[in-house]
């Protein structure tokens, strides 16, 4: 009989990021209606100072699998000591966070197997001890509900934002370390890929105050850069924006910019086309201040203002540095 639920937690460079957290939350939520146990799995080398902080979220145990030639990624290396937890454990699922790395080495880890991947979901529900997974196809418009043949090991990615990294409950687990057998790795990594000095990562932001086509001209941003500070926010935008080139690309908000979950996120004359909610939608707190009453931003807001932005921002702005005690 298969053993609960196995999370890989990604890092790069012994450094663990927001995604590595957010795969913790969709496995623990899943292990929660399936009242499965959870077991993450760390892989890497002189990597027991990292293993020992995965252990501090609430997790039944962590396996750390350790071998020299995973201290760089390989799809190879990968494979091979996923391959040997996997046959260990013997999981009911293996849950992935949907990024560059997974997307390479997965689908290969999951060959071996004979099973497919399903990846990029939004969600997981459990009926009648069916687990059904939920992915965006045609740019986030239909949601596609797929499941498994239900045979273990059933592989499963999951979009970033669509579990906030806060939702990890806490917790204490205890680390395993294991030895594991790595083959041949038939590639060297060359140099990891470095973002321009002027890239903004707004995944990590936990506010943002967003513009879209209602802020009229590039000198009204000021507005928006105003109560972003205010908040101690960081500014964003959607796209038509950015290709006004009014805000960097690295600001866009959106299928084809970032996807984010903020604990706040203020959406200033952004209609709520849905290129921009799947980039946003999964956002702690919505605010959306837009004079359109039927702008489909409103029907995902928590918060929202039916009025023009050029009066309701200053405003805003005003009282919120009032409350900060700000000048």
């Amino acid at each position: 009989m298969s053993n609960g639920i196995l999370v890989f937690v990604e890092h790069r460079g012994g450094v663990f990021n927001k995604t590595s957290f957010e795969a913790v939350a969709a496995a623990q939520n899943l292990g929660a209606q399936l009242q499965q146990a959870i077991t993450g799995a760390v892989l890497g080398s002189n990597m027991a100072t990292q293993a020992e902080q995965i252990s501090s979220y609430d997790l039944s145990k962590v396996v750390y699998a350790n071998n020299a030639k995973l201290a760089e990624y390989t799809p190879d290396g990968y494979s091979d000591a996923m391959e040997h937890v996997i046959r260990e454990l013997d999981p009911q699922f293996v849950i992935m966070p949907h990024t560059y790395l997974v997307r390479d080495y997965a689908p290969k880890l999951a060959a071996r197997f004979g099973k497919a991947l399903i990846s990029d979901c939004v969600r997981a529900e459990v009926a009648n001890n069916t687990v059904t997974f939920t992915r965006r196809i045609f740019l986030g418009k239909i949601g596609a509900d797929d499941g498994s043949d239900g045979q273990p090991p059933v592989f499963v990615t999951f979009q970033s934002g669509a579990y906030r990294p806060d939702q990890a409950r806490k917790g204490s687990a205890p680390v395993e370390t294991k030895e594991v057998e790595v083959g041949e790795i038939r590639m060297s990594a060359e140099t990891p890929f470095q973002e321009v000095k002027q890239a903004v990562d707004l995944s990590k932001a936990e506010i943002i105050v967003a513009v879209g086509r209602g802020i009229k001209s590039k000198e009204n941003i000021a507005l928006a850069e105003k109560l972003a500070a205010a908040l101690g926010g960081d500014i964003a935008a959607s796209r038509p924006i950015c290709d006004a080139e009014w805000l960097p690309i690295d600001r866009q908000i959106g299928s084809s910019g970032q996807t984010v979950a903020p604990k706040l996120y203020v959406a200033l004359g952004i209609s709520g086309a849905i290129q921009h909610l799947v980039g946003m939608k999964n956002s702690g707190v919505i605010v959306a201040i837009n004079k359109d009453p039927e702008a489909p931003i409103f029907d995902i807001a928590d918060y929202g203002i039916v009025g023009d932005l050029f009066d309701a921002v200053p405003a805003l702005t005003e009282e919120i540095r009032k409350i900060k005690g700000q000048t």
